[in-house]
């Protein structure tokens, strides 16, 4: 099976930046779509950002400019610039080989595609202070 581990999380103070890693294992496809989703306490879990096989991205409105999402081999990052505290969230990678990013892009990152990702990290906790 698809195997990912999340690193990077941390505490840090809004307005900082900071990167997640996820290290991809077993992973065969050359077609597939990997995503960042959090889950900020008390609230569901969220899309973030997600990237297919092609390079191509989609942001949640929230992290639009501020967050970057790439791959570079078995290696996820998600790159977060001007951290708020509403960023506060356990974050987790998520892998997936039959959604098509045009049916994220329609159905939406936010809520929609949490439920249709079947590979998961078990994520990492970032926390940012106001």
């Amino acid at each position: 099976d698809i195997r990912l581990v999340e690193s990077g999380g941390t505490s840090t103070q809004a307005g900082n930046s900071q990167t997640l890693t996820c290290t991809i294992s077993n992973h065969p496809y050359n077609r597939y779509v990997l995503g960042w989703f959090r889950q900020p306490p008390g609230k569901e879990r969220e899309g973030v950002a997600a990237i297919n096989n092609s390079g191509r991205t989609i942001y949640a409105d929230s992290v639009k400019g501020r967050f970057t999402i790439s791959r570079i081999g078995n290696t996820l990052t998600l790159q977060m610039n001007d951290l708020k505290a509403e960023d506060t969230a356990m974050y987790y990678c998520a892998a997936d080989t039959e959604t098509y990013m045009t049916t994220i892009e329609a159905r939406g990152i936010l809520h929609w595609a949490v439920n249709q990702f079947e590979y998961w990290g078990r994520g990492t906790l970032v926390t940012v202070c106001a």
